[in-house]
């Protein structure tokens, strides 16, 4: 495999990284954990096959495993200059308080609609990409996205009590 093949998909991992652990340093760790294990994984690549959606399938294994080998975080961290990259800078008009708020409600979502969410709205993947990413069905992915917006949606009005699976809310 060619180094520079990986090199043009730093940028849009960097960006899925930021935004799914909230947390700069972890993120760039997480970034270069995906491209440690691609570049020693190369050969599990098909040529001709789609390298974006292999390597953020690396990078979302690794979170996964990750998740589940450590506790919840204590605390959020600022995206920082990823919201800037993300909007082209910062809108002077725009309360900065909210770029925040809508990072601790995508924290507070379920890791699996995290992701789902995150690969379909920053990083512009199809259903189909997503799914075979997470190596899930296009209809879960539908699914879970469906439910992650209904939920960020909660969470950012304020309306939500804590989210706890399996039980629902009255209305």
């Amino acid at each position: 495999m060619d180094a520079r093949l990986l090199v043009d998909h730093i940028p849009s991992l960097r960006r899925y990284a930021r935004a799914l652990t909230g947390n700069t340093w972890a993120a760039d760790d997480l970034v270069q954990d995906t491209l440690e294990r691609a570049c020693s994984k190369w050969r599990l690549w098909v040529v001709g096959s789609d390298l974006r959606a292999w390597l953020f399938t690396v990078m979302h294994n690794i979170f996964a495993s990750q998740v589940r080998r450590s506790p919840p975080p204590q605390s959020v961290v600022p995206l920082d200059d990823a919201t800037h990259e993300l909007h082209g800078g910062i809108d002077p008009g725009r309360d900065q308080g909210t770029g925040l708020d809508l990072q601790r409600c995508l924290l507070q979502l379920p890791e699996e609609q995290r992701a789902v969410l995150l690969l379909v709205t920053l990083e512009d993947m199809s259903y189909a990409e997503v799914a075979k990413v997470l190596g899930i069905p296009a209809g879960t992915v539908m699914s879970r996205l469906s439910r992650a917006r209904v939920r960020l949606q909660e969470l950012l009005d304020g309306a939500a009590a804590p989210h706890r699976p399996g039980l629902r809310r009255l209305k």
